[in-house]
């Protein structure tokens, strides 16, 4: 059976009203509203050319990219807009160094595709191709028609879904627990020092199977990936690497921060 893909398009209709809904006119500043029609071009121009210019070989034959890629990068979107409560958006919420909303989404926009397509991806010189790739879309869609600067658009924040903190009264007794908001990190050591702090409260509650962990930078933004996936719905990854490497303690941290036990 072969089923054809759904022409760019069907593709536009398709993730430009669910933007549309997404992106509430009631909700959203006029500046914010105007990126789904840029964002949905964007992320279509720079599937289509990976898709092309990447190929499956017989050592890299999971290198297909179909229109589930293009669901992921539309998902990490929506997984902020969908709340304009928090005002991600509107305030840059934990972004040190304030930003037109604009930029801010196009940052987003930039993260989720690495986590989409750059994770999928096997050697350094593959990683760089997608790089150049989505530096040179990020100008051409965004860099005219938005007025921005090259140097402001290759952004390259880090997103997670749990600093915030739990509410507690006088008594150090949890009121209220801390919703999961995926927004920017401050910076990485901001969201080392959070890890640091859950990985202490993970021991303390789980005094026989405590874990050493030096939280590296490399090892932070593989935590940052797993805790992101397993909040994700349908969520699946595969982690790859030599005995020792941290594959499990990682898990079973990233696990314990989004309050889900699989171990």
């Amino acid at each position: 059976m072969n089923m054809t893909p759904p022409s760019t398009r069907s593709i536009e209709n398709i993730y430009g009203r669910i933007l549309e809904v997404l992106f509430n006119p009631k909700k959203y500043t006029p500046e914010i509203v105007q990126m789904k029609g840029y964002l949905v071009d964007a992320t279509i121009a720079i599937w289509d050319v990976t898709k092309r210019r990447l190929l499956p070989t017989p050592a890299k034959f999971h290198y297909t990219f179909t229109i589930r890629e293009l669901a992921r990068v539309f998902s990490g979107l929506c997984a902020v807009v969908q709340k304009p409560d928090y005002e991600v958006i509107k305030k840059s919420l934990n972004v040190k160094t304030k930003m037109r909303p604009e930029l801010f989404l196009i940052g987003l926009w930039r993260h989720e595709c690495d986590r989409t397509f750059i994770d999928k991806l096997i050697s350094n010189s593959d990683k760089k191709v997608f790089s150049d790739l989505l530096d040179k879309v990020t100008k051409d869609k965004f860099r005219d028609s938005l007025g921005f600067d090259d140097e402001q658009l290759m952004t390259d924040m880090l997103f997670c879904d749990f600093m915030r903190e739990d509410e507690v009264d006088e008594y150090g007794d949890i009121v209220a627990e801390a919703p999961f908001v995926y927004e920017a990190c401050p910076d990485i050591e901001t969201i080392r020092k959070i890890c640091n702090q859950k990985l202490e409260n993970y021991n303390t509650k789980n005094a026989s199977k405590q874990m050493s962990l030096v939280i590296f930078d490399d090892a932070l933004k593989h935590l940052l990936r797993i805790t992101r996936i397993i909040n994700t719905p349908g969520g699946n990854i595969l982690l790859v690497g030599v005995g020792g490497s941290g594959k499990q303690s990682l898990t079973k941290l990233a696990s314990f921060i989004a309050a889900k036990f699989f171990f």
